[in-house]
């Protein structure tokens, strides 16, 4: 294990650390302030280098996470962390991204399951939307982004309700003929890992791969309990438990979604994050967004007559004026 930075330690001149917030195989996640921007905080993701690799595999690896730092600092979505700054320093590289506040989903999964609830369905709706909209504006880049480390500990709920997907740390850019190296990357958490990822980057993973993880965490999130790991699945696939045999209250369509994201082999399940979204909600109202400029959603008829009065009032006034008007005008 890297040895970890100390509070106080600066880097770059310009990131001084406040405290280690996570931690892997391949480095440290650490909280640190932005003594260039007075106030701003940000999260520094670490990778270190096995010294005892060949010179070749180093420089390889390393220029590897320059090109995709640099393909990570132009993303900008709403639902992904800004990455701001990227640097090198000694054995280890650092990626500058903007700090999340708020719980992690798995904390919420936890404590739901110590009260003896389920999280909400249609709330856990909401978060898988945005979700989606996330990883999709990734696979959409050119070239293909996956995050391949979809899993509730790396989705945040910030005050606003607003989800953030975060932790790049398993990213690749799916570059034609070009093999990631395996050292930077990992293979992901094996409660939420497909089966093509267990080979390493000699094994085809594509946005299928992404989808399985999403399967696997909305599993969880609804049932309080992770599904069964693909190499357990394999070797017995009875071990997965249908969701609404933990949790009976869940729609059918849900579980069917999940399902189809859960299959095994990458051409069982949905070819795409759009296809998967289709089953998932269909014809049913898909959650209100948080926050604004994200495809808001119109208000129904339901909507309108549950609103607080004063809007109520608001459409009441609108309706007499409008048809005051026509009345005025058909004279």
């Amino acid at each position: 294990m890297p040895i970890p930075l100390k509070t106080g330690d600066v880097l770059r001149g310009r990131y001084q650390i406040r405290e280690r917030i996570g931690q892997g195989g391949m480095g440290n996640i650490y909280l640190a302030d932005d003594l260039r921007l007075t106030g701003r905080q940000c999260a520094l993701k670490e990778v270190e280098y096995d010294r005892s690799l060949p010179k070749k595999t180093l420089e390889d690896a390393r220029a590897q996470f320059l090109r995709e730092a640099t393909i990570l600092a132009r993303l900008d979505h709403p639902n992904l962390p800004k990455v701001s700054d990227f640097f090198s320093g000694d054995m280890r590289d650092y990626l500058v991204m903007d700090y999340v506040p708020g719980k992690d989903l798995r904390t919420m999964v936890q404590e739901a399951r110590r009260r003896g609830v389920f999280l909400d369905e249609r709330q856990v709706l909401g978060w898988a939307d945005q979700i989606c909209e996330a990883l999709t504006y990734l696979h959409e880049q050119e070239p293909p982004i996956l995050h391949r480390d979809i899993k509730p500990s790396n989705l945040k709920l910030m005050p606003n309700g607003l989800i953030k997907l975060v932790d790049f740390g398993l990213v690749k850019v799916l570059v034609p003929e070009e093999v990631t190296i395996t050292i930077i990357h990992g293979q992901g958490t094996i409660l939420y890992t497909p089966l093509e990822q267990y080979g390493g980057d000699n094994m085809h993973t594509d946005a299928r791969s992404d989808l399985f993880a999403l399967g696997a965490t909305l599993y969880h999130l609804l049932t309080n309990e992770p599904p069964a790991d693909a190499r357990t699945r394999f070797l017995n696939p009875e071990s997965l438990i249908p969701p609404r045999q933990i949790n009976p209250a869940l729609s059918t369509r849900t579980e069917k979604a999940i399902l189809w994201a859960l299959a095994l082999h990458p051409d069982e399940r949905p070819e795409s994050v759009e296809s998967f979204r289709k089953l998932l909600f269909g014809s049913r109202e898909i959650p209100t967004r948080p926050v604004s400029g994200l495809r808001p959603q119109p208000l129904s008829f339901w909507d309108m007559l549950t609103s607080p009065p004063e809007i109520i009032l608001a459409w009441l006034v609108s309706g007499l004026f409008l048809l005051s008007l026509i009345a005025t005008l058909a004279r």
